[in-house]
C-alpha cells in the first residue's frame, strides 16, 4: 500500500476465520428467546402499518405462484450472501490493496454492530410465525407466510438438524444480508469500468431485499437496519482506518512481498 503497510492474505483469512467463529457464536446467543421473539414481531409489523411498509405477506403468497422464482431466491438468499462478499473482497485485495483495509474495517464494524441487535432484540421472522413449535405463543392466530427453504430447499434448509442447532433463528434485525449487500455495491460502482457492471453492482442491494421479503426470512425494516449498520461501520471504519482515504480513481498496484 501506499504507506507502506503490507497485507498478507493468509493473515486476513485466519483474522477473517477467526473473527466469524466469534461472531457466530455470539450471534446465537440469543437463540431459544421465543416469547421475546414473536413480542418483537408484532411490534415490528405495527410499525410497518404505520408507515404503510407491511406487505411482506402479499409478497410472499405472490412469488409462490412463480416456482423458478421461488427456487432462485433461494439459492440467492442461500449462496450468494457469501460468494459476492467473498469475491468483492478478493477483488479490493488484489486491485485496490491501498482500499482494502477501510472497507474490510467497515465490514467488520457493521458485522459487529448487528450482534447488539440479535444479542437484545431477538425477531422471529415470517416463516417461523406460524411454525408449529411456536403456535402456543398465538393460538387462533395466523399470518399465512410460507418458508420456501422449507419447501424448495437450495443448497441447505433452516429445518435441517445442523442448521437449527448452530444458527439462531432470530437474528433478524438487522439484515445482514442487506448490510453486505450494499457493502458490495458501494464498493464495486466507483471500480468497476463497465457500464452495465456498475448498474449490476447497483441492483444488488434492491434485488437483495426482494430476496430476503418474498423468501419470508427477513421484513423490510430489517433491510433497513442492514442499511443502517453499513453507514455507521463505514464512517466508523474512515475514522479509524489509515488507508483507502482517497477517492478510487485507477487500480493499486499489487504490492510484492
Amino acid at each position: 500500500m501506499r504507506d507502506g503497510h503490507v497485507i498478507y492474505w493468509w493473515a486476513e483469512i485466519l483474522a477473517i476465520l477467526i473473527f466469524y467463529v466469534v461472531y457466530s457464536t455470539i450471534r446465537n446467543v440469543g437463540a431459544t428467546h421465543a416469547a421475546d421473539a414473536y413480542e418483537h414481531a408484532k411490534q415490528l409489523m405495527g410499525w410497518q402499518r404505520t408507515l404503510g411498509i407491511n406487505h411482506e405477506q402479499t409478497l410472499n403468497d405472490w412469488a409462490l405462484h412463480f416456482k423458478p422464482l421461488i427456487i432462485a431466491a433461494n439459492y440467492f438468499y442461500g449462496s450468494l450472501h457469501f460468494i459476492v462478499t467473498i469475491g468483492v473482497g478478493v477483488y479490493l485485495f488484489r486491485k485496490w490493496p491501498n482500499d482494502y483495509p477501510r472497507w474490510r474495517n467497515t465490514l467488520g464494524v457493521a458485522t459487529l454492530i448487528a450482534l447488539i441487535g440479535f444479542r437484545f432484540w431477538p425477531l422471529m421472522p415470517p416463516r417461523l410465525l406460524d411454525a408449529h413449535m411456536y403456535l402456543h405463543l398465538h393460538p387462533g392466530i395466523r399470518y399465512h407466510f410460507v418458508d420456501t427453504l422449507e419447501n424448495d430447499p437450495a443448497f441447505w434448509t433452516f429445518n435441517s438438524g445442523a442448521m437449527k442447532s448452530i444458527s439462531n433463528q432470530f437474528a433478524a434485525m438487522p439484515s445482514v444480508h442487506c448490510a453486505w449487500a450494499l457493502w458490495c455495491a458501494c464498493a464495486l460502482v466507483p471500480r468497476l469500468k463497465h457500464t452495465w457492471a456498475k448498474w449490476l453492482a447497483a441492483a444488488y442491494p434492491a434485488m437483495t431485499v426482494t430476496v430476503i421479503v418474498i423468501t419470508a426470512n427477513h421484513y423490510f425494516l430489517d433491510a433497513v437496519g442492514g442499511f443502517m449498520i453499513f453507514g455507521i461501520g463505514y464512517v466508523a471504519a474512515r475514522l479509524f482506518t489509515r488507508a483507502g482515504r482517497g477517492s478510487a480513481t485507477t487500480p493499486e498496484p499489487v504490492p510484492t512481498t
